[in-house]
């Protein structure tokens, strides 16, 4: 379709509604024409393979796919009720992570509605917190998802660390526009002993969160075999993360600022006032 260019995150936003309670969904019927899909038929595939990974995530499937009826108009004033389906944000999520990764809009749709679930998972207290507890928060995740990441790209045939080196600078350089490990170093003015990861602020460590959580579900799911193949899943997954964000209004992450107070700095002035009985 000629017109799937003009498909943009904001894409997403357009079609959500609201319960007389604020909380926010989609409708499948709705959903189905934005991921441009041209038989009902084979979009219900899709959701019945995002309920199986709801269910095996250990959820509940009518907290996120609500069956309701819609009436239609079928002509001379008559109306026809026709099945549709109540989605959650995270159902959406997982809709697109189980959609046809070669159409544009579904590569799209993984990213935003990936974002979005992890603003959505750590909204109840994220905006409570100071920034430097928001990087505390999302440097820890990152380390978890880093490790699984890891494991994913050596199931993936990335076994030497200097392959792994590679894998990792591949991500950063579709994320920050083609700068690599070395050249975000120098931009951060950063010794070499220094991780990049501890001198990012919120938003530029939740951008990598993204990226990271991203490809080792993408490495997974399409069971990607080879060095190669996963240094450019890792590059286009970082360049569609920053394609997101774009999408979004947001800064490029080379353009955010480096913290003044690295992550090392934080933890252990928190120490120090574990030790001093501070608990502010």
């Amino acid at each position: 379709m000629s017109n799937i260019k003009k498909y943009s995150s904001q894409t997403f936003d357009q079609i959500k509604h609201f319960t007389d309670e604020g909380i926010e969904f989609w409708y499948a019927r709705e959903l189905v024409s934005v991921l441009d899909y041209k038989s009902w038929d084979k979009f219900k595939n899709v959701i019945e393979k995002a309920k199986e990974s709801c269910k095996n995530s250990g959820l509940e499937v009518e907290d996120h796919f609500s069956h309701v009826g819609n009436m239609v108009d079928v002509g001379s004033g008559a109306q026809r009720e026709i099945v549709n389906i109540m989605l959650s944000r995270y159902a959406c999520y997982l809709i697109v992570q189980n959609g046809d990764p070669r159409k544009e809009v579904i590569a799209l749709g993984q990213t935003y509605f990936a974002v979005k679930t992890r603003e959505r998972e750590l909204e109840e207290n994220y905006e409570q917190l100071t920034d430097d507890q928001k990087r505390l928060a999302i440097r820890n995740e990152m380390i978890n998802h880093n490790k699984s990441l890891a494991e994913a790209a050596q199931i993936a045939g990335i076994n030497d660390p200097r392959d792994y080196a590679i894998f990792q600078n591949k991500g950063y350089q579709g994320l920050y526009g083609g700068l690599g490990v070395k050249e975000i170093h120098q931009r951060k003015g950063l010794k070499k002993s220094h991780k990049i990861l501890d001198h990012m602020g919120s938003t530029e460590l939740a951008a990598n969160l993204f990226r990271a959580t991203q490809t080792d579900e993408k490495l997974r799911r399409e069971n990607i075999n080879g060095k190669e193949k996963a240094n450019k899943t890792h590059f286009e997954v970082g360049k569609k993360v920053r394609q997101t964000i774009a999408e979004l209004g947001g800064t490029m992450p080379e353009n955010l600022p480096t913290p003044e107070k690295s992550i090392k700095q934080i933890e252990k002035e928190l120490e120090r006032k574990k030790l001093h009985g501070d608990k502010g």
